[in-house]
């Protein structure tokens, strides 16, 4: 069942989370804060059509790609510590509306569960899916890779 939550007029919060959840969510934000940000490594990207996106999503993209589903934006960040200050706390991807795309979103939040955090954004006809927890950009790659690869 989704939880449609109005999270203003223009987005719609699709995935459930309950408050303890929430509550996490919210605890690691203010940890990655107050944390150390020592660069490890650079941002690693791969050219995909004529943008470059992170390396981490770009089996998905690929695989989005074949099976119709149009993507918009996309990033990674993949670890905090990789790359402090062009980092994306939150992996995500957003997907043109479409069948296909909602389809692929049902079944990603059915496998995902809690791992995911989608919200549709009817005025501007798509979907986007993050991941819920700070820290977990390469597990949600991964696991977005096996949602899309599942997707028929």
């Amino acid at each position: 069942m989704m939880n449609m939550q109005a999270k203003d007029e223009k987005e719609i919060i699709m995935s459930n989370h309950n408050k303890m959840q929430w509550h996490r969510r919210g605890e690691e934000l203010l940890l990655w804060i107050d944390r150390d940000k020592k660069r490890k490594q650079a941002k690693i990207t791969k050219l995909f059509g004529n943008i470059h996106v992170d390396l981490q999503l770009y089996p998905a993209l690929t695989i989005l790609k074949q099976k119709d589903i149009m993507t918009e934006f996309s990033c990674a960040g993949v670890s905090p510590l990789d790359e402090p200050e062009d980092h994306s706390l939150y992996a995500y991807l957003t997907l043109i509306a479409s069948e296909q795309a909602a389809r692929f979103v049902q079944l990603t939040m059915n496998r995902m569960k809690h791992r995911v955090l989608v919200s549709l954004e009817p005025e501007r006809n798509r979907y986007d899916l993050s991941s819920f927890y700070i820290g977990h950009n390469r597990s949600f790659c991964r696991l977005l890779q096996e949602c899309a690869e599942r997707f028929e």
